[in-house]
């Protein structure tokens, strides 16, 4: 008989000794890996920088470590939380339940981000910021803290890609330090288990419509000794960081970059296919024929398909909910099935009518092109998209439904 298989090991949360912890105005939560270069100094750090900022702190440190790390920053007077899975994400998702402050600030414990600067940061909070963004550019880089790829292309241009999507103004969306309120962080419900919490939770603030506010810190190269992660982790670790990163921005906002051109090339191509469908158009000297329609039907086709994940991409994400409700009290499953089969109706009857001269013509067609088979086609598509839409629609309906359970 097979025994049973043993249970991950447990979150263990350790306090310096004499400590009682309650509530206090700002958390600083840190995750640590093999720090110990650092530890000690860094938890002396955000001591100082509580003091300077004249707020009551908890310094956590989410730790994973194999070396002294947790001990060094106990002894400090830190807080531990021991945690049985790496990652920054992971770390983070950890921490929630052992946080006592309503502010929130979030680095590394390398001492490239000086702690001792936490005043900029409870301004902000105090301001009625919910989302605090740290901006290295706007600050100090000391020489050799960035790598040339990440200073002036990285950044800048992940940074640039999310502010096109979604609008916002920020810096430096990889800034390591950065600022939450409790019930922020509540909202954006953190799920990333890396690297790329970064871009979920610059994303999900934007848009959410958090009151977000960026500050200028100060980064600084390694310690002595001391070896980045990604160093660590070879010279593939930056670029495969890069590529979590993006894929959060796209998987977080197709809608974004779907539902305007994808309602765009639906219109152009119904435009095109429903009066070709009757046959060529002339205007002046300029024809509208075969290949405009086939392009039509392309069109029409991309667009549709581009604005239905859109749509489900919103309800999923229950981000930006608005158009997504809108969708939800319309498009029942009955007015869905109804309209998949009309327009499947009326496209295979169009369909038909080639069908009925191929026999005719001893299955054979001749060189005269059908226009109103090729539109009967475009509704054969559009209505089977119908069908599989309504059926996702009516699956995520269901679904929430049972989360809400």
């Amino acid at each position: 008989m097979p025994e049973p298989a043993a249970s991950p090991p447990a979150i263990e949360h350790r306090v310096p000794p004499g400590m009682e912890p309650g509530p206090v105005e700002l958390s600083m939560v840190v995750p640590a890996l093999n720090e110990a270069i650092t530890a000690g100094e860094f938890v002396d750090w955000c001591r100082e920088g509580l003091r300077r900022a004249g707020v009551s702190g908890q310094i956590l440190i989410v730790d994973s470590s194999t070396d002294d790390t947790p001990g060094i920053a106990l002894a400090h007077g830190a807080e531990v939380l021991r945690v049985p899975r790496r990652g920054l994400g992971r770390a983070y998702i950890d921490a929630i339940p052992f946080i006592r402050g309503q502010w929130i600030v979030m680095g590394d414990a390398d001492l490239t981000y000086d702690f001792r600067e936490l005043a900029p940061f409870v301004e902000k909070f105090r301001g009625g910021a919910e989302f605090v963004m740290g901006s290295r550019f706007a600050g100090c880089i000391d020489p050799g803290a960035m790598p040339p790829l990440h200073r002036y292309f990285g950044t800048p241009f992940t940074t640039w890609i999310l502010n096109r999507i979604y609008g916002s103004r920020y810096t430096d969306i990889h800034c390591g330090m950065r600022g939450i309120t409790r019930a922020a962080l509540g909202k954006i419900d953190l799920r990333s288990q890396s690297w790329e919490y970064a871009s979920e939770m610059v994303l999900k603030a934007a848009r959410l419509g958090l009151r977000t506010a960026e500050v200028p810190v100060n980064f600084y190269r390694d310690r002595e000794g001391r070896m980045s992660h990604h160093r660590r982790a070879g010279w593939r670790s930056p670029w495969i960081a890069g590529w979590i990163n993006l894929k959060v921005m796209l998987v977080y906002s197709p809608d974004s970059f779907l539902l305007g051109p994808g309602s765009a090339l639906l219109a152009i191509g119904l435009l095109l296919s429903v009066p070709l469908g009757f046959g060529p158009i002339f205007i002046g000297g300029i024809g509208l024929e075969l290949h405009w329609m086939l392009f039509g039907v392309t069109c029409a086709t991309l667009g549709y398909s581009c604005i239905q994940i859109g749509i489900l991409a919103r309800i999923m994400h229950g981000l930006r909910s608005g158009i997504a409700r809108k969708v939800e009290r319309w498009w029942t499953y009955n007015r869905g099935m109804i309209l998949a089969g009309i327009c499947l109706g009326i496209g295979l009857s169009l369909m038909g009518t080639l069908a009925v001269r191929y026999i005719r013509e001893g299955l054979r067609l001749g060189g005269e092109v059908s226009y109103p088979a090729i539109l009967g086609l475009l509704l054969v598509i559009l209505g089977f998209q119908t069908f599989g839409f309504t059926l996702l629609l009516e699956m995520s309906q269901r679904m929430a439904g049972r989360r809400d359970r």
